[in-house]
């Protein structure tokens, strides 16, 4: 399936790409973020397990057991705090 995967703060600036368009048989996000972390890399290090990563599914915040569909839109970003 197709799917836009999104990148924000500082896994945009490692990665270097804000968005990209990708194909996939992942069928959680769970899945998506280990083949993303599989490709090894700036992904391997911004997606690892263990950090703290945050995943929004069409826009709505999502655990690892989120379905994808066709057409979804993903993105990872770190934790964000505020004052």
């Amino acid at each position: 399936m197709k799917i836009t995967v999104r990148y924000f703060a500082s896994i945009r600036e490692a990665i270097g790409q804000g968005s990209e368009a990708l194909d996939t048989s992942a069928a959680t996000l769970g899945a998506l973020r280990d083949e993303l972390i599989a490709r090894g890399g700036a992904h391997a290090t911004s997606l690892a397990r263990g950090k703290a990563v945050r995943m929004a599914l069409n826009q709505t915040l999502s655990d690892e057991s989120a379905t994808l569909a066709d057409g979804a839109e993903v993105a990872f970003f770190p934790p964000v705090t505020g004052g």
